[in-house]
């Protein structure tokens, strides 16, 4: 039956899961490692799958591998206390171990150059900052000149680049990683993805802040609203690859299902989203978001009627107005008013307004329809 599950679904959790505590029990650590890298590749960014494929290192003795997990964990939380230690922990195991001691605190006398235990010594923590990183990235660069197909070295320095907040080196060493595996590691290229994300996001904030300041009359404001659009269609085309590449493994998973569909409508592709939107209602815990995004592609395709019934339809789901079914209602109010409809328009403006006097521009909206001057007099 799992391995059913699995040749149908290979990156399925639960059987993954399954099969890992099934191998582990059976003494086949390796094949746990391989369910749990294979979860990874959906989602790098799982922290309880870390820390069980970190635990499985550690029982492999596997020292170098256990420090790269808890390097991974560190960066997803600079703050997870329990993560620092195991990762100085492991590394001080992985320095022992390439160098043959078997007692750590006499490791220094066995180092004759004392400039290598120092960058060894540098290398086993797991965050560096100011002068330290800077050596050490100094110092694995002249290491991978000289090994310029080793793959540690490039990875590392991609690492060492991120820590440093180098985003653009960064990918560009990770890709050069990825070259040298020739596109088989995952984590590679969703760490590619995941950095170019992050750039545009930095991107998108600066001209965000940028137009927050200024007026559409001001000089540069229209050049910057162009780069502020370009940057986010950017981000939804790198979203949607990733996304894509995801629907293809678990073409079942209805979730996967709706961001796909989210990430094609912020690409202002609409159409490609409505199947996708439409497959993602029969998820319960995605159905209503999936609604109004679908909503809305009906309307920026003009079927404002299909629009209307798929609003109204997610809006009577909702009894209490959460930000969820704010957001519909507002969304639906702009369609009624589309359709000249001000007066079912209006009415839904009034619903948030009493809830909510700030939510986007309801207050002007609700009492501009009143005629008269709202000063508080």
């Amino acid at each position: 039956m799992l391995e059913e599950v699995l040749e149908g679904e290979p990156y399925n959790r639960q059987a993954n899961l399954l099969l890992k505590e099934a191998a582990v029990a059976a003494g086949w650590s390796e094949i746990g490692v391989f369910a749990l890298k294979t979860l990874l590749e959906e989602n790098p960014r799982d922290a309880k799958v870390l820390n069980e494929l970190g635990r499985l290192y550690h029982d492999l003795g596997d020292h170098e591998s256990e420090v790269e997990i808890y390097n991974q964990l560190t960066a997803i939380n600079p703050f997870d206390a329990q993560s620092l230690r195991l990762g100085k922990d492991a590394s001080a195991r992985a320095s022992m171990k390439r160098g043959g001691w078997t007692q750590a605190e006499s490791y220094r006398d066995l180092i004759k150059d004392k400039d290598e235990a120092i960058s060894l010594e540098q290398q086993s923590r797991i965050r560096l900052t100011g002068e330290a990183l800077d050596r050490q990235i100094a110092e694995t660069y002249a290491r991978h000149q000289a090994e310029p197909e080793n793959l540690d070295f490039a990875r590392r320095l991609g690492a060492l680049s991120e820590q440093k907040e180098d985003l653009e080196s960064a990918i560009r060493w990770y890709q050069y990683s990825a070259d040298l595996a020739k596109g088989a590691d995952t984590g590679l290229l969703r760490k590619i993805s995941d950095l170019k994300i992050k750039c545009l996001e930095r991107e998108i904030a600066a001209h965000e802040e940028f137009l927050s300041t200024y007026s559409a009359r001001d000089e540069g404001y229209a050049e910057k609203s162009e780069q502020l659009r370009a940057a986010k269609v950017s981000r939804a085309e790198i979203l949607i690859a990733d996304a894509q590449e995801r629907v293809a493994r678990n073409p079942t998973d209805l979730q996967l299902r709706f961001e796909l569909g989210d990430n094609l409508f912020n690409a202002g592709r609409f159409r490609e989203a409505v199947p996708e939107l439409q497959r993602a209602r029969q998820n319960p815990h995605a159905r209503l978001k999936a609604m109004n995004v679908l909503g809305c592609c009906y309307g920026k395709l003009g079927m404002l009627d299909l629009a209307m019934k798929q609003l109204e339809e997610a809006s009577r789901e909702l009894v209490s107005m959460d930000e969820m079914k704010k957001e519909i209602v507002y969304n639906l109010a702009l369609i009624y008013e589309r359709m000249s409809d001000v007066e079912k328009a209006l009415a839904c403006m009034k619903q948030i307004y009493e809830v909510d006097y700030g939510y986007r521009d309801v207050a002007q909206r609700v009492e501009s329809s009143y005629g008269r001057n709202f000063s508080g007099s």
